[in-house]
């Protein structure tokens, strides 16, 4: 019975289990199912959120739509003010210069000139001959149009002309007969008879301008008005032909203005044709762009253009020089590249390379490849040269790995999004590698020995994951199953020429592929300046990288210039020869029109050796299009302008090359070394004349500091009798180390100049067992509580009214001279009375209870950190601190 009473027991809690179970089911189910009540609120609550999310949407597109408005109108009207301006500005100048050439008329001119015009045609109207307008009735049948005279006859002087007026009205007298029978009289001037009936006015204007004589029966006011007329038609013809236009013009714009009440209407619809005027001008450009850019072939290719980016001493100028079968490397300064440099490979010369390779059918006509400085201090150029390539070959040595300017260069790419791929250089310093550069480098590879094909896997596997670490994919281009996701890396090896081909190859494969319609030419010029170099024979040149279009001898160029934007012609067009570095001084090959894609030199009339490098190039074909290609340039030109900034005191720095230039004025700023001028080419007299400035303010900088020029005999003597310092170096840090060398010894000089002066800060403790003279000189044992003791120091007591002992001409320890004692030392010093006061006595004026301090002053202090910043220490500058308040010195 118990046992059937527990088995009931348990049955009942077993069942409320289970019931629990579902009642805690259901209700779970319940709020995983939501009711349809809030399924329908939820899909009400999220449409009224879009709804929302698009009305401020909306607003805010709208918005951003009235403020572009709003700018545009702002815009408008202050073009319309500048365009007033102008306008008013050109009126004022026309007017100034018309008054200084006296053909300005005023109001009342111009009504006396219209009434003699009168008079003339009422003579004309009464049948009377006006003297000069005799075949005048012949012409009034033709259209008025501009008279341009031919081989006309010199005309007589005013004077002369009056004067056989008065003979001729002498030797005719006028008889007035009555005004109704008024009739002209024949004229017997011998100069008339002479003259031919058919010459024409321009002919004969000047014969008949004299002997005529007309008999008035009225007043004699009629010939002083005919005269009048006669003398205003000769000023006119005295005339140049421009001067006539002009004058024509402007008279044009008077009667305008006398017709209309308001003369500002007139000069604003004056001021709009000249502004539609540079409108044409932008419009001829933009639509011969267009038009060239509708027109170009897309089979006729230009060369695609590489550039080379790397660290220092990873191989850049060598694998080219392998290529080029050159050898520019060992002839540049410390076998590092100081330049930007260009090199034209003609598609012969790749075929021949890649002969023993599977080629795809190559339609480019050649490469352009561009080696860049791989120095840190060279980043402008490695910038300008990946901004104007098509591709990138980064180098990497094999051996180092991703290095500091290489990871700045992969940077760089990432950032102009430029296709690149990668040349992972030296493979030939692999443990017991063997040279195949005539197979493929995946077949060189696989002929290895075991222990060399083990270490070029750890190696390349190091150099992939330092590649991703930069955020890229990168595989072996053999292993690679998709060029546009993993970049391509080429083993390759400048020395032996191992992987050349299959590098070369795959550069030519992968542009055709990826840049297609980037390389079609076409007939829009796109260049920019690389650098400017003095060259002798030629002048200073400039290097140009001819991106697309053409540049011919004769063309109007517009570059930009560190004075601004300038326009001149081009005298010479020059280019290497094929596989030849442009860098390198050899003979070139004068052209008449080169196309791109080119490394090309330029020599001009002027101006070129202010010629601002990495600035686009412009070409006018017309004459009016050059203040409009300048004013471009010079908006280009505003944030270039920034980087170069001189200061007032600072050292003369000059450069070969404005490449060279910039890298270095880069070097001395993160340096902190200011530079007061600049300049290109040899150095020179004026050079050191200048540099010699900074002789009346700051000797420090009164030295020139000259990167791979020649300095003439004469500057180098000028900077001797003046005392300038030029220092001469072919590597960029090489001139840094000499001029830090000459700092530094400047300031030594000077240290020593200043060392009497410099009191350094010290607290002494009297030793009383160590008293070895009490009178002067006081010798006696100190130990150094705190700061610097040196020889020189004066000392005083300043428990006793800070009275003065002497200077310490001696430290001693253990019978030894030292030159200087710090903290906690020991040491034996001899006290001389030098200031010429009475000698002070130990026991008498101070005693061991004293602390003696050395007595500094606000110009020891001054010349402490002036000159001895560095032997000083911070628990130094405290007690200076400590001192200054005791010694009261502000």
């Amino acid at each position: 019975k118990i046992r059937l009473e527990e088995e009931g027991e348990e049955g009942e809690e077993t069942g409320a289990k289970k019931k629990r179970k579902k009642k805690k089911k259901g209700a779970a189910e319940k709020e995983k199912k939501p009711t349809a009540h809030a399924r329908r609120l939820k899909e009400h609550l999220d449409m009224m959120k879009a709804k929302e999310e698009e009305l401020r949407r909306q607003e805010e597109e709208a918005e951003k739509e009235a403020e572009r408005l709003e700018e545009e109108r702002l815009e408008k009207i202050r073009l319309e003010e500048e365009r007033k301006q102008r306008r008013k500005e050109k009126e004022k100048e026309r007017k100034e210069r018309r008054k200084k050439e006296g053909t300005w008329l005023t109001k009342a001119e111009r009504e006396k000139r219209d009434r003699a015009q009168a008079a003339l045609e009422a003579m004309k109207q009464q049948g009377i001959i006006v003297p000069g307008q005799e075949n005048a009735a012949q012409n009034e049948t033709k259209p008025a149009g501009k008279v341009r005279y031919g081989n006309r006859q010199r005309k007589k002087k005013p004077q002369q002309q009056e004067e056989q007026i008065a003979e001729a009205m002498e030797d005719k007298k006028v008889t007035p007969p009555p005004p109704e029978d008024l009739k002209i009289a024949p004229t017997d001037s011998w100069e008339l008879l002479d003259t031919p009936k058919e010459e024409s006015v321009a002919d004969a204007w000047d014969a008949s301008d004299s002997e005529v004589v007309v008999e008035v029966p009225t007043a004699e006011e009629l010939e002083e008005e005919a005269k009048k007329a006669l003398a205003g038609v000769e000023e006119e013809v005295e005339e140049e032909e421009e001067e006539e236009e002009e004058e024509e013009e402007e008279e044009d714009e008077e009667s305008e203005e006398e017709d209309e009440d308001d003369e500002e209407d007139d000069e604003e619809s004056e001021d709009s044709d000249s502004s539609n005027d540079e409108l044409d001008v932008r419009d001829r450009i933009t639509a011969r762009a267009v038009r060239a850019d509708r027109t170009k072939d897309p089979n006729v290719l230009r060369a695609p253009i590489f550039c080379v980016l790397g660290h220092v001493d990873t191989g850049k100028t060598t694998i080219l020089d392998k290529l080029r079968r050159t050898n520019v490397q060992e002839g540049e300064a410390g076998g590092i590249t100081q330049q930007i440099g260009a090199t034209n490979v003609p598609i012969d010369n790749i075929k021949k390379e890649c002969a023993h390779l599977d080629m795809p059918e190559l339609k480019i006509p050649g490469m352009l490849i561009i080696d860049t400085p791989g120095h840190e201090s060279f980043s402008n150029l490695r910038s300008r040269g990946s901004s104007l390539c098509d591709m990138a070959i980064l180098v990497v040595d094999i051996m180092h790995g991703l290095e500091q300017q290489t990871i700045e260069s992969l940077n760089l790419l990432k950032k102009r999004r430029t296709p690149f791929i990668i040349a992972l250089n030296k493979i030939d310093r692999l443990y017991e590698w063997k040279v195949m550069s005539k197979v493929p480098v995946e077949e060189a590879i696989k002929k290895q020995k075991k222990i060399t094909r083990d270490e070029f896997e750890d190696r390349s596997k190091q150099a992939l994951l330092q590649i991703a670490e930069n955020g890229l994919n990168a595989k072996l281009f053999y292993e690679n199953p998709d060029f546009k996701t993993y970049i391509s890396v080429v083993p390759v090896s400048g020395i032996s020429g191992d992987g050349m081909a299959d590098l070369l190859s795959l550069a030519c494969d992968l542009s055709q592929k990826m840049l297609g319609p980037q390389l079609v030419f076409k007939n829009v010029l796109e260049a920019m300046v690389m650098e400017v170099k003095a060259i002798h024979g030629l002048g200073t040149t400039v290097d140009i990288i001819l991106r697309n279009g053409q540049i011919k001898e004769g063309d109007q160029v517009v570059l930009s210039g560190i004075e601004g934007a300038f326009a001149t012609t081009v005298r010479a067009v020059l280019t290497p020869h094929p596989m030849k570095e442009m860098r390198v001084k050899n003979n070139y090959i004068q052209h008449k029109v080169v196309r791109a894609a080119q490394g090309i030199k330029i020599c001009a009339r002027d101006n070129m050796d202010k010629t601002l490098a990495g600035m686009p190039v412009y070409v006018a074909k017309y004459p009016e299009e050059t203040e409009v290609l300048i004013a471009d340039a010079n908006k280009a030109l505003k944030e270039e302008l920034k980087s170069i900034k001189l200061a007032p005191e600072g050292v003369y720095v000059q450069a070969s090359t404005l490449g060279s230039l910039e890298a270095l004025l880069q070097f001395l700023k993160d340096s902190k070394i200011k530079y007061s001028g600049v300049s290109i080419g040899p150095v020179h007299k004026k050079d050191v004349m200048k540099a010699s400035v900074m002789l009346q303010h700051d000797k420090e900088f009164a030295c020139l500091l000259a990167f791979d020029v020649k300095v003439e005999r004469d500057a180098q003597e000028t900077a001797d009798s003046l005392g300038v310092r030029i220092f001469t170096a072919d590597i960029i840090y090489h001139l840094f180390d000499q001029f830090m060398g000459y700092k530094d010894e400047l300031k030594q000089r000077r240290k020593e100049e200043n060392r009497n002066s410099a009191v350094f800060p010290c607290r002494l403790r009297i030793l009383p067992t160590c008293i070895f003279n009490t009178r002067d000189p006081i010798v006696i044992g100190v130990t150094v509580i705190n700061g610097v003791l040196k020889p020189g120091t004066p000392i005083c007591v300043p428990s006793k009214e800070f009275v003065y002992i002497g200077v310490v001409t001696s430290i001693e320890v253990n019978n030894k001279q030292i030159e200087s004692a710090t903290t906690g030392l020991d040491v034996c010093i001899k006290i001389e009375n030098i200031g010429g006061d009475a000698p002070k006595l130990y026991g008498r004026h101070f005693d061991e209870n004293d602390v003696l301090v050395s007595k500094i002053t606000r110009e020891s202090i001054d010349v402490l950190k002036e000159f001895f910043r560095d032997d000083m220490t911070k628990e130094n500058w405290k007690l200076i601190v400590e001192l200054k308040k005791l010694f009261e010195i502000m």
